[in-house]
C-alpha cells in the first residue's frame, strides 16, 4: 500500500532554474493565530524537474476545466486591475516576461464542493 498524505493546501511554490518546490499546508489542531483561527503549518514539500511541473500544471488545467463542467466547483472570473499604474515598473516587467495576469485578490476559483458528499457546518 502506498502512504498518502493530507494537505489542506499549497502554501508556496518556489521555482528556479531547473527545479519547483511545491509546499504543502495543514491547519494545525493546536496552534492558532491572534484572531484564533487555526494557524497552516508546512507538512510536506514535493520537489520535481520544471519540466514536469508543466507538465502537471496542464493536467491540473483539464482537471480543473472538468470540475468546473461538472458542477463540482464553481467558477469566478478573476478580476484583472483596469489600473495598472498602481503597479511598480518592476511589477509590470515581470507580468509582461511570464505572461501572467495580475489578479486582485477579491476574486479566484470557489473551491466550495457543491457534491451532496460533503456537509458544509
Amino acid at each position: 500500500m502506498q502512504e498518502e498524505i493530507f494537505a489542506d493546501t499549497i502554501g508556496e511554490i518556489h521555482a528556479t532554474k531547473n527545479v519547483v518546490r511545491i509546499d504543502f499546508v495543514s491547519l494545525s489542531p493546536t496552534e492558532r493565530d491572534a484572531n484564533n483561527n487555526p494557524k497552516a503549518v508546512f507538512k510536506q514539500r514535493v520537489v520535481m524537474p520544471i519540466d514536469a511541473f508543466g507538465n502537471s500544471a496542464e493536467l491540473i488545467r483539464r482537471v480543473m476545466d472538468g470540475l468546473i463542467k461538472s458542477g463540482t466547483i464553481r467558477h469566478q472570473t478573476p478580476t484583472i486591475p483596469t489600473d495598472s499604474s498602481k503597479e511598480t515598473s518592476e511589477e509590470q516587467t515581470r507580468h509582461m516576461a511570464t505572461g501572467s495576469v495580475p489578479f486582485t485578490k477579491k476574486t479566484t476559483v470557489d473551491c466550495t464542493p457543491t457534491s451532496p458528499n460533503f456537509a458544509l457546518a
